[in-house]
Order: structure tokens, then sequence, then C-alpha cells
């Protein structure tokens, strides 16, 4: 099992194909990733066992990294109505892990994550992604999206938090 670093953020993407997931840390006043992946299920498998999958996976990694809290995206209003209820299951899961884990749950609007990375709520996937490669000084750009989206949420609440204790 890894050692818990003060403040580490495992930041969730919430997706039924594809949930990203990625550990950040602060250390000496720069951000760190620790860690980052994907979890994916298969369209072919039941919907049940899908979220059984996220559900069983994220408490692996919530176990392996031992953040101190779990942020996670809200869930955005898709245009189709059943695409937008399979993702609030998926993070029903994703809250259901952190609930058993006893971790502590930020969650942030889609706006508000590209806001505090980028300093542009409309910013584009790839504005977010060559951000957060600029901000923990990555030398490739995560990847796919769901990773750096997820490395973006952590990013977002650890500037949301630092902000908070100044007022």
């Amino acid at each position: 099992m890894a050692a818990q670093h003060t403040g580490s953020v495992l930041g969730i993407d919430p997706g039924l194909n594809c949930t990203g997931w990625g550990v950040v840390a602060t250390q000496g006043g720069q951000q760190i990733l620790l860690a980052s992946g994907a979890i994916r299920t298969s369209s072919s498998e039941d919907f049940l066992v899908r979220l059984d999958q996220i559900y069983q996976q994220l408490r692996e990694v919530i176990h392996e990294h031992q953040p101190a809290v779990l942020a996670v995206e809200d869930v955005i209003y898709a245009a189709n109505v059943r695409i937008a209820l399979k993702l609030g299951h998926a993070r029903g899961a994703i809250l259901l892990a952190a609930a058993h884990s006893s971790l502590p749950v930020a969650s942030y609007a889609p706006k508000e994550i590209k806001q505090a990375v980028s300093g542009n709520g409309n910013a584009s996937k790839e504005q977010v992604q060559r951000m957060v490669q600029s901000i923990l000084g990555l030398r490739t750009v995560p990847s796919p999206n769901d990773i750096a989206d997820a490395i973006a949420v952590a990013l977002c609440h650890i500037n949301r938090s630092r902000f908070a204790h100044l007022g």
C-alpha cells in the first residue's frame, strides 16, 4: 500500500465505458501526479456488472493510494436522457466506493473544473489536457481525455481548497 501524502486528492471523471482517475498531491508548493489510470468496462457486459466493476476497481485504487479526499466531476446534462441516467449510475457507484472507504467527497461542475485549470470555463478538451501537462510538468499530454479530466478535477479541488482558506 502506498503512503498517504498530505492533501492527496483522487480526482474522478465518471463514465460508464471509461472512468478516469488521477491522484495528485502537493509537495513543497508544487502539485505532483502520483498515479493515474482508467477503469474500462465493456458495453457487451450487463449494466449492473459494469457498475460493479467501476465500484470494485475504484475501491482497489483507493486502497492502494490512500487519498485524503475524492473529488468528482458532476454529471453533465446530456441531450440524451438515457446517457445522463447511465452516467448518474456510474457516479453513484463512485460515491458508494468513497462512502465505503470513509473518504470525504467534493463535487465540481465541468465549467468550474475548466476555469480552475485553464482560466477559461469554456476551454476545450485539448486546452485542459495541455494545462494539466503544464501544471504538473509532465513530458506528455495525459491521455485519454478521461484521465486528463480526472487529473483536472483533482487540481481543481486543490486550488479551491487553497483559496477557501484565504477567505
